[in-house]
């Protein structure tokens, strides 16, 4: 029978029975940064499938997921779509406020971290006041309404202190260090920028010798993996260096786990969570903030570690078994790559970079570098924590992306 001959179809179409979720597992994150790009990169190693929602398309996440969504989620009617074509929905940041969150829980979809556990964190005092009820030690801290409080603050804790927008504040955006009375008006301006709605509260500044991060995975069964305590070095309010393990006695370390651990106790929280802490001058441990979700101070996890900080989160918020979190080698460093000038998001030299052969490089895909901007990280591991910081920083240094006036001439 010829090619144009009448006669039965040999694959005839089948009518399609099959829901929008598919067997194959779906994990779906609002926010589409490089957070959300490194956890699909997990993901995608276990088999499954990601979807992005995003306030803009492009995001660095949605480059590589399998579907992107671009909307807001105080959309609901666009949030609870995208939550029902997914098995668990996740998030990469604590901005998204909990009234939408709650929206996909109501609708009986699963999302982890909950609601609760994010609005006990999302607000800043809120999750100061949450730590002190779980009696895990923190700096001095008081809620204020008005410049007139700030001061009472200052006269009674001292002075510096530093002034904090409640919400929606990270790497020194909505902080204000207070060195004298006088500061005061110009750092109340600052983060309420006029708007009587930013509410701010004041904590105590702390003398610290080091700054401090601990990884916590929690499942679904409150069962707990901590990775080691790392030590972490801040440019410009920015993460910069991260040594792990920490150069700090097992006094200090043991302190920090315990403190990390009741932290995300304290809000029943389900995933990852990055826990920063200070060693003050007179050697004692204090929980500094919390963070629902992957953290700066925990990408050296992917190369560094048996099972990476994205990798658990995603096994922790479906319900699967936690990894191990031991370290690959005796000493592991992160350099962050911070954006020098405005430019371009692309690397202008990658063998320059790439000669480094111990040298692990992550790029984020942003469009735009500017000055301070994380555009990526470079991790090494090594035998012990200098040897590993030397390379990532030798690495690091190598970096330069494409400046305006090279793209200029490109095109």
């Amino acid at each position: 029978m010829g090619p144009d001959a009448a006669g039965p179809l040999l694959f005839p179409t089948l009518p399609i029975f099959f829901s929008m979720k598919t067997p194959i597992p779906t994990l779906g994150i609002l926010g589409g940064g490089q957070l959300a790009r490194m956890t699909a990169y997990a993901a995608f190693r276990l088999g499954m499938r990601v979807h992005i929602m995003e306030r803009f398309a492009g995001s660095p996440a949605g480059q590589i997921a399998h579907k992107e969504v671009v909307g807001d989620p105080a959309d609901h009617d666009l949030l609870l779509r995208f939550a029902s074509e997914c098995d668990a929905v996740t998030l990469e940041s604590e901005f998204i406020n909990e009234t939408h969150l709650a929206r996909i829980e109501s609708a009986g979809h699963i999302l982890y971290p909950r609601s609760s556990s994010v609005a006990r964190i999302q607000d800043k005092l809120v999750q100061k006041l949450t730590l002190l009820d779980a009696g895990v030690p923190i700096a001095p801290f008081e809620g204020v309404a008005n410049p007139d409080e700030a001061r009472s603050f200052g006269e009674r804790h001292g002075y510096p202190f530093v002034l904090k927008a409640r919400r929606d504040s990270y790497d020194g955006y909505g902080n204000a260090t207070i060195r004298s009375a006088g500061d005061i008006e110009a750092g109340w301006e600052k983060i309420t920028r006029g708007d009587a709605r930013r509410e701010v509260y004041c904590e105590a500044f702390v003398d610290f010798t080091k700054e401090l991060a601990v990884m916590v995975a929690r499942g679904r069964d409150g069962r707990t993996v901590i990775y080691p305590v790392a030590e972490t070095v801040q440019q410009d309010h920015i993460c910069h260096f991260v040594m792990v393990p920490a150069t700090v006695d097992e006094r200090s370390a043991r302190a920090a786990v315990d403190y990390a651990r009741r932290g995300v106790e304290a809000i029943d929280g389900v995933g990852i969570f990055g826990v920063e802490l200070f060693i003050t001058a007179d050697g004692k441990v204090l929980l500094n903030e919390m963070a629902p979700r992957p953290h700066n101070s925990g990408h050296y996890t992917i190369e560094g570690s048996v099972t990476s900080q994205f990798e658990n989160h995603i096994r922790a918020v479906m319900g699967w078994p936690l990894g191990s979190a031991d370290l690959r080698a005796p000493g592991v460093a992160m350099a962050n790559i911070l954006g020098r000038e405005s430019g371009i998001g692309a690397v202008a030299d990658y063998p320059a970079v790439l000669a480094h052969p111990a040298a692990h490089l992550h790029i984020y895909g942003k469009e735009e570098s500017r000055k301070g901007r994380k555009m990526g990280h470079v991790t090494a591991l090594a035998g012990t924590v200098e040897e590993a910081l030397h390379i990532a920083e030798e690495a690091e240094r190598s970096v330069q992306f494409v400046g305006l006036q090279e793209e200029d001439m490109r095109s």
